[in-house]
């Protein structure tokens, strides 16, 4: 590409960042208090669940205030050390934070879809008011909830969620270190308490904790139980709504 003068012309391009990108999704709904909520943990065998509501004001973040959420991104899409980075910079701008932790035992008697909807419902009820908007990544959680919108891989799409994603999942990895050194032999504090093969090895050469989902199969085999269905999450596709 060549200029008027016949010298090669600079084609300058700013690439959007993550944190702008999720930002400019929750400026557009119009509101100015606009909460996000999400948790971390849902298919983990052993430890709690955590669910987190994130409080931003869209009316305060703005310049210098906002910098610090450029790189906010789901969870998932960041190493540790850069969502412990990313937590402390929602806590520092949100306006607001909730969290519930909700330890196995509860997820054994009221079941894990259950459990994460009282979570979520929780979590936005203390953000309300002044929260006008409330975003939930995923999952509709019925009339006891305030109203709001359920988004498909919200925490890709909505800053509040992407925040409320870094609390959750930032918290519960804390915790599971905790339960690492409590239980050293069970790997908590490198997978998190999930289905991999050091984790399933454990189970098998030292039986389950505590800190156990009983309600889980594979722990449930480990008792020579058979783990009890829980009829809403055969529905659990029912549950998603639509983008």
């Amino acid at each position: 590409m060549q200029s008027a003068a016949g010298t090669p012309a600079t084609v300058e391009v700013v690439a959007r960042s993550s944190g702008q990108r999720l930002l400019s999704f929750d400026r557009r709904l119009g509101a100015r208090f606009v909460a996000g909520a999400d948790e971390a943990g849902r298919g983990s065998l052993a430890g709690p669940l955590v669910v987190a509501g994130v409080l931003l004001d869209y009316e305060a973040l703005r310049h210098h205030r906002v910098r610090p959420l450029a790189s906010l991104n789901d969870s998932k899409q960041v190493a540790p050390a850069e969502r412990e980075e990313l937590f402390r910079a929602v806590v520092g701008c949100a306006s607001r934070i909730s969290v519930r932790v909700i330890p196995c035992s509860d997820i054994d008697r009221n079941g894990l879809h259950r459990s994460n909807l009282w979570g979520l419902r929780s979590v936005l009820a203390d953000l309300a008011p002044p929260a006008e908007a409330f975003l939930v990544d995923g999952f509709r959680l019925g009339s006891a909830a305030p109203e709001h919108r359920a988004i498909v891989d919200g925490d890709t799409k909505s800053a509040a969620i992407a925040a409320a994603s870094i609390v959750a999942k930032v918290t519960r990895d804390r915790l599971m270190g905790c339960l690492g050194a409590a239980h050293p032999g069970y790997g908590f504090e490198r997978h998190m308490g999930y289905s991999v093969p050091e984790h399933f090895a454990a189970l098998t050469r030292l039986g389950p904790t505590i800190h156990h989902r009983r309600s889980f199969a594979p722990v449930a085999a480990c008792y020579g139980e058979v783990a009890p269905a829980d009829p809403l999450e055969t529905i659990l596709p029912l549950t998603q709504a639509s983008a």
